[in-house]
């Protein structure tokens, strides 16, 4: 469970960093809260992945044009979806106002929308990159969630989709448009449900850690 400190409930007197350790939610609590709220990063990462894979089977049987404006549009309504998938399942869909990483949450959700206009004049430039061009951005957004989630698995999701992205753009240049968007669907899909366990090992630990405490 994570306990939560409201600043206007406290009268401490005591030094600067006392009252500052009283006042704030431990880091790793507030990863936890994270962590508990979004599954590990289950939900936001089947959706992202179905996202991708359809994105790719767009570009397979119809066009590429297609395929991109799923892609970009389809990328706005990630976090909207997940936030509903959330609810539907009875789950909280929002972080609480006292933990100081939802400001993080929320600055690192623009990165990848912001960064998306480079994207632009390398696929006009040459259209094949785009899908590796986007793995490669998304690939950096991913590695802030280390910090946001406290969970390293996520370094290794940002680095496979950064590889995907280097290899299908720059070593196999002969390869079909949508194989980068295939390779990160996949990726993204099996990192939701590794994180998604590595999570629940994490909270096994914690709740067998409590319950010794409590009985010694």
């Amino acid at each position: 469970m994570t306990v939560v400190t409201r600043t206007r409930n406290v009268r401490h007197v005591g030094s600067w960093s006392d009252q500052w350790g009283i006042f704030q939610m431990l880091i790793r609590d507030a990863q936890a809260e994270v962590s508990r709220v979004y599954l590990g990063g289950l939900v936001g990462q089947t959706v992202s992945g179905m996202l991708w894979l359809a994105s790719a089977a767009l570009a397979t049987w119809r066009t590429p044009e297609a395929a991109i404006l799923l892609l970009v549009f389809g990328g706005f309504l990630i976090y909207p979806v997940t936030s509903a998938a959330l609810r539907i399942c009875g789950r909280p869909a929002a972080l609480s106002r006292d933990n100081p990483l939802r400001w993080m949450a929320m600055q690192v959700a623009f990165v990848l929308p912001l960064s998306m206009p480079l994207v632009a004049p390398v696929a006009m430039c040459r259209l094949n990159l785009f899908f590796p061009a986007m793995a490669i951005l998304l690939g950096a957004h991913y590695l802030p969630f280390a910090t946001l989630y406290g969970m390293r698995s996520f370094l290794a999701l940002g680095a496979a989709l950064v590889v995907c992205g280097i290899a299908v753009g720059l070593y196999l240049p002969g390869a079909s448009f949508a194989l980068a968007g295939w390779i990160a669907g996949v990726i993204l899909l099996v990192f939701g449900f590794v994180q998604y366990a590595e999570w629940r090992h994490s909270t096994r630990i914690v709740q067998q850690d409590a319950q010794k405490a409590l009985a010694a």
